[in-house]
């Protein structure tokens, strides 16, 4: 069975999700998609354990051997992504039945965890498989899923935001089909392997170059680099709260593996440094994207979008530890990768936790909240100073190595500017500690009381993640420098 568990990582929540319709009581679904997430959190543990001990884990579906059939290849990176993205899932997937259930009539609750299975399908697809084009089928599978995710809000923004993401998705998808179609052209193979053996032979050729930039875009726009995040904000701001916690902690975070992948399995470093001013194109869109973003969320008085455009501004933090171009800046990118997904995890969460209570996501209605749900706010406080890179938390941990990194590359500038868009997440995370502990309440909150337990446990579960994680930094720093080290080709 252990042979199999990298096709049962995809196919298990694929057949489950159809399964869902069949189930229909929406008790039995939600504890259905509980064990299905948890399932796959389960292998994708043992197989990052599998590759930590014996190395890269190759399954070849059919038994037909690469190139001519599909294969899967898990190595440190994606199988460190697989780990966090099941077990974001599984947290998640546990809060789901009580805030869906105040947020979504009860006849769409089985249409949500269908929809919910498959985009995890989709996610955990992208990140196992070694197909070019394969990836392309699994990045439109969670697609397509994530508009319906977002659709299913009771706010009729959410339709438009749903279409908005749908369109520029559409776009996004466009590109990276032609990028890959046009790399299938000039070498006769998808698979990602084979690719990155042919590809160095036709470096100079003008197609090549086209499926690069293609490409690229293609992924920037799925994840929300700026200024091709405008997609993101609303979708984020009127999706379900469960869906925009998924989303969240799990969508940008696959987007920016497959940006990572490409640039570096398939192409390599040596020709996107120097074909192309790829390092400083990431450079200038990077920082442009964390100050627009961080000083737009100040202004923000929907507490969701106001999370949202910070997102933005941390996928900026991101694709700068790409554009050092180092070992080290590579390490920071995927540090922050994984530490970013706890942290939203926790503040969506928290932030459904208070929708269930109040209904709202307004930022004039979390005023007084503080004595009402001590739990809920300490939750937003804790993933706010985490944001903002405060120690003992894994946001510090991430500034700490992009900093450094900044530093030995001799980039002194950009690290202090990095310092100074730390102030602009001070201002914004103020904002909501001020709305809550310091200003009298503007609705009644005579009946207000804490979020229950089925929301306070998997809330604080990513609260003392991001706590742990920012003390003890074996798992997350040892695998990330393994996979930067695996990614540059320097032999362990």
């Amino acid at each position: 069975m252990t042979a199999h568990y990298p096709v049962l990582q995809v196919i298990v929540p694929l057949l489950a999700a159809p399964f869902c319709l069949v189930l229909r009581i929406p008790r039995l679904v939600a504890i259905f998609a509980i064990l299905v997430s948890a399932t796959a959190f389960l292998i994708s543990t043992a197989l990052l354990q599998q590759v930590l001990s014996h190395g890269i884990v190759i399954y070849e579906l059919g038994g037909w051997a690469a190139p001519w059939g599909i294969e899967y290849r898990i190595d440190q990176l994606n199988g460190y992504l697989l780990v966090l993205i099941s077990g974001i899932s599984t947290v998640v997937l546990i809060a789901a039945q009580s805030s869906i259930g105040r947020e979504l009539p009860e006849n769409r609750h089985t249409f949500f965890y269908t929809a919910y299975l498959l985009c995890l399908t989709g996610l955990l697809g992208i990140l196992v498989t070694g197909d070019a084009f394969n990836l392309f089928v699994f990045l439109e599978i969670a697609s397509l899923s994530s508009y319906i995710l977002i659709a299913l809000g009771t706010d009729r923004r959410a339709l438009t935001a749903s279409y908005q993401y749908l369109i520029m998705g559409t776009i996004g998808a466009t590109f990276i089909i032609i990028g890959v179609g046009l790399m299938y052209m000039m070498t006769g193979t998808l698979n990602m392997h084979d690719l990155s053996q042919r590809l160095p032979e036709i470096y100079k050729s003008r197609t090549v170059l086209c499926a690069f930039g293609f490409f690229i875009v293609g992924v920037c726009l799925k994840l929300a680099l700026f200024p091709l995040h405008l997609w993101l904000p609303n979708a984020y701001a009127y999706a379900p709260s469960i869906a925009t916690a998924f989303l969240a902690a799990t969508s940008t975070k696959v987007a920016v593996y497959v940006l990572i992948r490409f640039i570096f399995s398939i192409f390599g470093i040596n020709f996107v440094i120097t074909s192309l001013p790829l390092s400083e194109i990431f450079l200038v869109l990077a920082l442009a994207g964390i100050f627009a973003a961080s000083i737009s969320a100040i202004y923000q008085l929907n507490i969701k979008r106001l999370f949202a455009y910070s997102s933005i501004a941390q996928i900026g933090y991101m694709i700068l530890g790409l554009a050092i171009g180092t070992q080290l800046g590579l390490t920071a990118t995927l540090l922050h990768l994984f530490n970013h997904a706890l942290m939203k995890g926790a503040l969506f969460l928290a932030i459904g936790a208070v929708v269930y209570r109040i209904n709202s996501s307004q930022l004039h209605h979390y005023a007084g909240l503080g004595k009402k749900m001590p739990w809920t706010m300490s939750a937003i406080v804790v993933g706010g100073l985490s944001l903002i890179g405060v120690p003992l938390t894994v946001g510090f941990v991430s500034k700490w190595y992009l900093v450094t990194a900044l530093l030995d590359k001799g980039w002194w500038p950009v690290a202090v500017l990095v310092l100074l868009s730390s102030l602009l997440a001070v201002v914004y995370v103020w904002r909501i500690v001020e709305w809550i502990y310091f200003t009298p309440p503007r609705i009644i909150l005579t009946d207000i009381q804490e979020a229950p337990l089925s929301q306070l446990i998997p809330i604080w579960l990513l609260v003392l993640a991001n706590l742990y994680f920012g003390v003890d930094t074996r798992l997350t720093v040892g695998v990330s420098k393994l996979a930067a080290q695996s990614l540059f080709g320097v032999t362990l």
